[in-house]
């Protein structure tokens, strides 16, 4: 009979510790699956009433102002997103005293890829005083490009004016652009004339 004791005692014995294991696995498995399906998509800096200056030797180069801006760093893709507008001067060397000028109503910095985006009552102002006006923008950093496929006004400081109906590809800086489909309006003056 102790024999036989002994024996069912290590057979339960030998039970609980394989159910032990198999729960204690179990449960490690449900973590990890509620790790997976867990939200990782969320603000971890909110940042009020922005107001970020960048300065190159001692120099002013951009001033950019949000009145909030939230960064997304717990995913694969971290980026910056500016849901009440943006106000950004940048001063280049062309013309260090006046700054450009950029407002939108949306942007979006995806910091890895150096991709930016502007969406929602876009408007440029470039050093020179000309006006760029759109509803989106995208500016590839890498690539030193900036485009869109959305409708652009152009107007210069002379008051005429250029419609790129589908879209626009600058240099970063604006000193070049082209624009598919355009129509507008030019003084009479800046027109060649024929032979010449």
């Amino acid at each position: 009979m102790g024999n036989s004791l002994n024996k069912h005692i290590k057979t339960l014995a030998l039970l609980f510790g394989c159910a032990s294991v198999f729960v204690t696995q179990s449960c490690d498995e449900s973590i990890a699956e509620t790790e997976k399906k867990s939200n990782r998509n969320f603000a971890s800096q909110i940042i009020y009433n922005a107001d970020i200056v960048r300065r190159d030797s001692g120099q002013i180069n951009l001033r950019f102002k949000a009145p909030i801006l939230e960064k997304y760093e717990l995913i694969d893709s971290p980026y910056i997103e500016a849901n009440k507008g943006i106000y950004l001067e940048y001063f280049d060397k062309k013309n260090p005293k006046t700054p450009g000028k950029i407002w939108s109503d949306y942007a979006r910095f995806n910091e890895l890829r150096q991709f930016y985006t502007a969406k929602g009552n876009v408007k440029i102002i470039t050093s020179e005083g000309q006006s760029f006006a759109m509803q989106s923008i995208y500016w590839d950093r890498r690539k030193q490009t900036m485009y869109t496929s959305d409708t652009v006004f152009v107007s210069d400081k002379d008051g005429s004016m250029l419609v790129g109906a589908y879209g626009m590809v600058a240099k970063d800086d604006f000193s070049q652009y082209t624009f598919t489909n355009n129509t507008g309006s030019f003084p009479a003056t800046e027109i060649p004339k024929a032979g010449k």
